[in-house]
């Protein structure tokens, strides 16, 4: 899948809000596929586009600010 093996490495804010977007819709659309059916394939590629994603938002929300 030509999003997973994306770089993320150098994006700007909107690179990777548009990132974000697109494994959302990846991930939903894969998930309409696996409700019907329930290959464990498709399981394990949300679950690798779920950890991508996680990534890239939390790069998006950065550091909390310290007191």
């Amino acid at each position: 899948m030509a999003f997973e093996n994306a770089s993320m490495s150098n994006m700007s804010t909107s690179d990777r809000v548009a990132a974000s977007r697109e494994a959302k819709r990846l991930i939903l659309a894969l998930n309409e596929i696996f409700k019907e059916t329930k290959d464990s394939e498709i399981m394990d590629t949300m679950k690798r586009l779920t950890e991508k994603k996680k990534k890239i938002e939390k790069r998006l929300k950065g550091r909390p600010d310290s007191m």
